[in-house]
């Protein structure tokens, strides 16, 4: 019994052996991965802000401050809301938590009587809306590992088309920004109609400063008609970037818990089995003593008289 026991063990001490060695190489795949993403957000933030810079200033100028892409919707009718997950799981958290946001978002919009027109990237947040039974307008798989700025562009056709149809009245996006390998927060966010950018009456004050007067050619607002998407489009993609920054820090702790788990489990199921080994050698020992002991009693006369042998005749 305890032999059976022993093997069963060994066969499980070989199993977790194994999927550590999985669990290993993805974590040391995902730290490598951080570091690039990382790169990219360095190199991709500061586009973003420079064009964003500029779009503020141009929005000041006379004549522009009733575009539509930064006016704020009256009233507010319909929303589409882009909301970035992943494609693949294994990351712990990353996708819970972007998916409470959505709900919350969801519940806030339908409790004040808006529409959504739902656009979600990423197989985890596709499945878990059609599993909800939510209608999703536009689904993108396959890019949250590595975004590119043609992602972010398709994305951007998605949700701006509309808008400027005036078939949605504002964009939304969720997602999870990446502050530093141990600290990551999800982000709900209007992108559309611009926010952050003051009109020309209130740009008066100490906010007016830093702004630069362009000579614009042919007009400010042509000029925003071209920005203001590309703006879109930019922040996009820095979210894209930063929400694969954050996946992939995500699985990497991830597969370290599991990595350090499997050590532990490893650990205590040896400790059993050498108690299992333990038991079948004291066992064995007490069999052995056990028939010394009755040979002994042999050698020194209590063996029982051997029996008469039964005679054939009745």
């Amino acid at each position: 019994m305890a032999g059976s026991q022993e093997r069963v063990l060994r066969r499980r001490i070989r199993s977790i052996q194994s999927t550590r060695k999985t669990t290993r190489a993805m974590e040391l795949i995902a730290a490598s991965r951080i570091v690039r993403a990382q790169q990219r957000i360095a190199g991709g933030r500061p586009y973003v802000e420079r064009i964003d810079s500029l779009a503020s200033d141009l929005v000041g100028a006379p004549g522009t401050g009733h575009h539509r892409l930064i006016e704020p919707p009256d009233p507010l009718r319909r929303v589409a809301l882009v909301v970035i997950t992943s494609d693949r799981g294994l990351c712990g958290a990353y996708n819970i938590q972007v998916l409470r946001m959505l709900e919350r978002v969801l519940a806030q919009h339908r409790s004040e009587g808006h529409e959504r027109m739902l656009v979600t990237i990423g197989r985890r947040g596709q499945s878990y809306l059609r599993f909800q039974g939510y209608d999703v307008e536009h689904a993108v798989l396959g890019i949250t590992d590595r975004p590119t700025y043609l992602d972010a562009r398709r994305v951007a056709d998605m949700v701006v088309g509309p808008f400027v149809d005036g078939e949605v009245d504002q964009i939304e996006l969720i997602s999870t920004r990446f502050v530093s390998a141990g600290t990551q927060r999800v982000e709900h966010r209007v992108v559309v109609p611009v926010p952050g950018h003051l009109g020309p009456d209130q740009q008066d004050g100490e906010d007016a400063e830093g702004r630069v007067d362009y000579d614009a050619e042919p007009s400010e607002e042509e000029i925003l008609d071209r920005l203001l998407p590309s703006l879109i489009e930019a922040q996009l993609f820095l979210a894209l970037l930063d929400a694969s920054a954050s996946e992939h820090a995500s699985r990497q702790r991830a597969m370290k818990a599991a990595t350090d788990n499997a050590d532990d489990l490893v650990t205590t199921l040896r400790r059993v089995m050498n108690r299992a080994r333990q038991d079948t050698i004291t066992t064995e020992i007490m069999d052995i003593v056990g028939g010394a002991e009755a040979l002994r009693q042999v050698g020194n006369g209590h063996e029982t008289e051997p029996r008469e042998p039964r005679s054939a005749s009745t």
